[in-house]
């Protein structure tokens, strides 16, 4: 997808996600075939549920089918949310994965899995789990020390509430 088209699609879409309460993630036009599929990521502060990816998925048809943006040919709008393995590229991706297990790139090369405590303006404060029975350890990690950054997925992870009833 241009730039261009890109920039276009951003400009018109996001301002209809912003009335639903969501925030626009992430936009791509991929081909498939002889078609195009739209894909637009959403998302919120508290996620996003079936009802509200529904009628967003409604007011981004209807604004699309207004509109050129799309061009002439046949495409599939599919909307959806980041997903459980989410990639964390801005703040707001940081804030919303306090708690969570993260596999950091750090930019000297290193790997990092910690889990995320704080998120603030200049960094993360994070849990790095002990290694064969240890405590773990308590870190502190500069935005632009990471590189990249993914949520782990944790099959055994300790829910809030478990953990607050246990205090």
């Amino acid at each position: 997808m241009s730039t261009t088209q890109s920039e276009r699609l951003r400009e018109l879409l996001e301002p209809l996600v912003s009335s639903q309460g969501l925030d626009l993630e992430e936009i791509a036009v991929d081909s498939v075939g002889r078609k195009r599929v739209l894909r637009v990521v959403v998302d919120s502060d508290t996620g996003a549920d079936l009802d509200q990816i529904a009628d967003v998925s409604r007011a981004l048809s209807a604004k699309l089918d207004e509109t050129d943006a799309m061009g002439e040919g046949e495409y599939t709008l599919e909307v959806g949310t980041p997903g459980a393995e989410r990639l964390l590229k801005e703040h707001r991706h940081y804030v919303r994965a306090t708690g969570r297990l993260v596999k950091f790139q750090l930019a000297d090369g290193d790997e990092l899995v910690a889990r995320i405590l704080k998120a603030d303006d200049e960094g993360l404060d994070l849990e790095v789990p002990g290694v064969k029975g240890r405590r773990p350890t308590a870190r502190r990690l500069g935005y632009p020390d990471v590189e990249k950054a993914r949520v782990q997925v944790e099959f055994s992870r300790k829910d809030k509430n478990e953990k607050e009833e246990e205090a």
